[in-house]
């Protein structure tokens, strides 16, 4: 066990636990505490008490002391010092133009550093901003964005009930709030009547959640049907989950008739409550057979694949195949007809003849290609047969006139 006492630093904000040592604090008493950024002015908000060792966060540290009258004056002067601090920041911002809200300043207890506290849309460059306040004050300074449930805590105001705000007098983190909330307690779905000065959903509607969900468990549903304790069966028309109370409506040919009984005398359809670790069950099942499914195609995927042939194959799976065969073979033949009429038009001597005056009057042949295909022989024999000039082809012309 260890002995803890609760120190706050602002008005609203975190409770800190420290080690009193041989003080003898009470709540409200004012301490300098050191803290991971050095000392530190706080107020007692909790008592000394004993704790156990695994509920404290280490290393605790000490309360230093009591805070005396020259601390008291010290922090006066501080305070008065942020106001001012926070007026020459908000002139610097908008020499810079800076679509950013100063919310406030915080001197450090020590003087080492200044903390201002703005609100934006976005993010924000302030660099420039950091220098030009670095080079007023001559400290080190430091600008953190906080929300808008933040603002207002520090800010403080009065809320729609007439009270102070929660979150500046008592409440120390922010609890998530929904919509939901609000119509568990049968409320207003109007966001102006449901919203706090923040402009979010009012923190208050968590502090009943409990409640509601407690009282609406044992109401019947709007719209159900009642069994009275006179054996009269009603429709439900209205709900009073505070009191407790049922309408039921009646009807009787052409009459109608309404009337208040208690929870406790009616008889109907109970709500299902929704069981959480059976929906859990049944996502934990989806997930598996999905799972199943997906391991069962890789299997069917990854399976070999037999070449041969089934015994019981139909005749229409083969069918597609002898096709193709036929279309490959008349490719062939047809391939196989186109070479040997290039063959004959390149050894017919008419051909040769061509080539040999394109030779001589310097043109390159158009068939360059196909010459590099010719066997040897055939090239011999065009050489031998082909005449050299254009007096021997007309002579050679003549002489195969003759000849047939």
């Amino acid at each position: 066990m260890i002995k803890i006492v609760g120190v706050r630093f602002r008005n609203a904000g975190k409770v800190y636990y420290f080690d009193p040592k041989d003080y003898a604090l009470r709540v409200g008493d004012h301490v300098i505490v050191e803290t991971s950024k050095g000392p530190e002015y706080g107020v007692i908000t909790t008592g000394c008490k004993m704790v156990a060792d695994d509920q404290v966060a280490q290393p605790l540290r000490a309360v230093v002391r009591i805070a005396s009258e020259e601390d008291e004056a010290l922090i006066a002067e501080i305070r008065q010092k942020e106001k001012e601090a926070l007026k020459v920041c908000r002139e610097k911002v908008r020499e810079h133009e800076l679509d950013m809200k100063m919310v406030g300043a915080e001197y450090a207890f020590d003087g080492s550093k200044m903390l201002f506290y703005f609100t934006a849309d976005g993010r924000v460059d302030f660099r420039e901003l950091v220098k030009d306040l670095a080079g007023v004050f001559h400290m080190r300074i430091e600008l953190r964005q906080i929300g808008v449930r933040d603002e207002t805590r520090m800010l403080g105001g009065i809320g729609t009930c007439g009270r102070e705000l929660c979150c500046a007098t008592y409440l120390r983190e922010f609890q998530p709030v929904s919509i939901k909330m609000a119509k568990e307690q049968n409320l207003s779905l109007n966001p102006a009547k449901i919203s706090g000065t923040c402009g979010r959903l009012m923190c208050c509607l968590k502090n009943e959640e409990e409640t509601y969900e407690f009282l609406n468990a044992r109401m019947p549903k709007m719209g159900s049907e009642a069994i009275t304790p006179d054996g009269q069966t009603g429709k439900v028309v209205e709900l009073d989950v505070l009191r407790q109370r049922v309408r039921v409506l009646f009807e009787e040919g052409d009459t109608k008739e309404l009337e208040y009984f208690p929870v406790e005398e009616l008889t109907f359809q109970p709500r299902k409550k929704k069981d959480s670790t059976a929906q859990d069950q049944g996502k934990n099942k989806g997930k598996k057979a999905e799972k199943a499914e997906k391991t069962e195609k890789k299997e069917e995927k990854t399976e070999p694949k037999d070449d041969r042939k089934a015994e019981g194959s139909s005749e229409q799976e083969e069918a597609p195949r002898r096709d193709k065969g036929q279309e490959a073979a008349q490719q062939g033949e047809h391939r196989k007809k186109s070479r040997r009429k290039r063959q004959k038009a390149d050894n017919s001597p008419a051909s040769a003849g061509d080539t040999s005056a394109q030779a001589e009057n310097g043109e390159k042949p158009a068939s360059k290609k196909r010459r590099r295909h010719r066997s040897r022989r055939q090239g011999a024999e065009q050489k031998e047969d082909a005449p050299k000039h254009t007096s021997e082809m007309k002579i050679y012309a003549d002489k195969g006139s003759q000849s047939d």
